[in-house]
């Protein structure tokens, strides 16, 4: 047996997820960066083994570091198609050069290999259907559009 042996990653699409957001809540400068808090109004989501939707209320408490990358701290809750609920949180990073994230913020159209945004999802469901997404860890990547993010979130296997 190799112990040395490198394991490689391996991934599977688990959904795309496209939200909507309502406009941020400017909290200002705060020790750390500038903090905003972008209130979810809802979204969908699709994958081979998951749908369903986005539940409203919920928010991006963002944080954008002196280094003017964007901490993303997220908590929202999903609704499959069939009435199971999943607790969804993830963190990541957004940032790219400067011309880029400035065009983002105006709402421009933004190829997403003009800039970094990734994320961890992690979930937590009661669901005995859905039990399998709460020993799972997942990675997604995102892009922004004008009125919400689009993220293609993968199961590691």
């Amino acid at each position: 047996m190799n112990m040395n042996q490198i394991i490689p990653l391996r991934s599977e699409l688990l959904f795309t997820l496209t939200g909507r957001v309502s406009s941020p809540q400017e909290i200002g400068t705060v020790p750390s960066g500038y903090r905003r808090i972008i209130p979810i109004e809802g979204g969908a989501f699709e994958g081979p083994k998951l749908r369903g939707r986005v539940l409203p209320g919920d928010s991006d408490c963002m944080l954008v570091r002196p280094d003017g990358v964007a901490q993303i701290d997220v908590r929202t809750t999903l609704e499959t198609d069939d009435g199971d609920l999943i607790f969804m949180r993830y963190g990541g990073f957004r940032h790219g050069p400067k011309d880029v994230m400035d065009r983002l913020a105006r709402g421009d159209a933004v190829e997403p290999t003009e800039y970094y945004f990734r994320i961890t999802p992690l979930f937590e469901t009661g669901s005995q259907k859905y039990m399998w997404l709460n020993r799972i860890i997942t990675i997604g990547t995102g892009h922004r559009l004008a009125n919400g993010p689009v993220y293609y979130v993968y199961e590691i296997l």
